[in-house]
């Protein structure tokens, strides 16, 4: 490494480091949001209000209401005698869901026939009552599955197992998204603000005269926030190790060498976005403009085969979504070195790419 090299790549370390202030908000803030996000991001549903409307009182339909009572998503169960009351404690939001029993429907199931039961959702939540909505199918699959059994015993149960997380523990999904996701939006805003603090406080014009290439000034600016991103990230992959008990099943080398990759990618993202800004706030909203789209199509909160096929197209070009495969198939499932490579030559590509388009823009920023 030469000496204007050098000199870039301590200067920016210092910058970033000389005030204790900036030194706190550089590793505070991530840790503080993996532990709160991730007891506030789920996609379970608890301590619900269940209103029932048993028209029917007969043995099968208590069983039913028994076993929505005892349910662990269900705070407490609300019953009244008229059908519209359930209309009006939906509409005051005073439970998510309301179920109507009819009369026959006891003898229906003594019969042996099909007993149908009315179950109305809150559309306003949607997303939380069409969870709550399977965890009463589940519930009603349960007593037809315990019915079956008792009038067939010979019948071999179903037995079902999940693979990766046998007690679907959801922190197990979402801690280590979140280290890749935290570790990203870190790494962007630091890039982001560098060029344009230099702009902001006047220091950008030394670079003009300086005898630094554009090559030299973005390796001076892309090596302190790699080694900021990446310390950050392997910080979180150890609270997710160590405070949250998730488990990691491959390979610790190969995760951190596509977390090399992937912050190498996303640094080129925030140097762009850097070298298009006049002042540190400008930098921020473009920072944000661009990590929320990234986030959104990265197949954290929604698959990617669920949208729409350009969308599909487009989320290839996330660096994030690759990464978020590697992150999560490491921890839960040891992902064959194989299966990671295919994820992790896209993020050397996008690296590429992006700090590429850095470079372009830097230079045209330097004549």
């Amino acid at each position: 490494m030469n000496q204007r090299l050098r000199s870039q790549v301590v200067k920016e370390l210092l910058s970033f480091l000389r005030d204790p202030k900036s030194r706190l908000a550089l590793v505070g803030p991530p840790l503080i949001q993996l532990f709160v996000l991730s007891f506030a991001i789920t996609l379970e549903v608890s301590n619900i209000d269940v209103a029932v409307f048993d028209q029917d009182a007969g043995p099968w339909s208590e069983e039913l209401v028994a076993q929505i009572a005892a349910a662990s998503f269900v705070d407490r169960v609300v019953s009244v005698t008229r059908a519209q009351q359930l209309e009006q404690l939906i509409d005051r939001r005073e439970v998510l869901v309301a179920l109507d029993i009819p009369a026959d429907f006891s003898r229906e199931v003594a019969a042996g026939r099909r007993a149908e039961a009315q179950v109305l959702i809150d559309g306003r939540r949607g997303n939380a009552g069409q969870i709550a909505l399977g965890y009463l199918e589940r519930i009603a699959a349960g007593i037809a599955t315990d019915l079956h059994e008792a009038r067939a015993p010979r019948t071999m149960p179903v037995v079902t197992r999940h693979w990766f997380n046998p007690n679907l523990e959801y922190q197990w999904f979402v801690v280590p998204s979140l280290s890749g996701i935290l570790a990203m939006m870190s790494s962007i805003i630091v890039t982001a603000l560098s060029i344009a603090r230099e702009r902001e406080l006047g220091t950008f014009d030394q670079l003009l005269v300086s005898p630094a290439t554009p090559v030299e000034i973005v390796i001076g600016k892309t090596v302190p926030a790699l080694a900021i991103g990446t310390l950050l990230g392997g910080m979180m992959i150890l609270a997710g190790v160590y405070a949250f008990d998730v488990p990691l099943t491959g390979s610790v080398l190969l995760l951190i060498a596509c977390l090399l990759l992937f912050i190498l990618s996303v640094v080129g993202i925030g140097l762009a976005v850097s070298s298009l800004c006049n002042t540190q706030q400008q930098a921020i909203l473009g920072t944000f403009s661009v990590v929320v789209p990234v986030i959104l199509i990265s197949g954290f909160a929604t698959p990617v085969e669920n949208m729409p096929t350009f969308l599909q197209w487009l989320a290839e070009a996330s660096p994030l979504k690759h990464f978020l495969v590697i992150v999560q198939g490491t921890f839960l499932k040891a992902m064959p070195p194989a299966e990671i490579f295919a994820n992790a030559w896209p993020l050397a590509a996008i690296a590429v790419v992006t700090l590429s388009v850095a470079l372009l823009f830097v230079s045209r920023r330097l004549q």
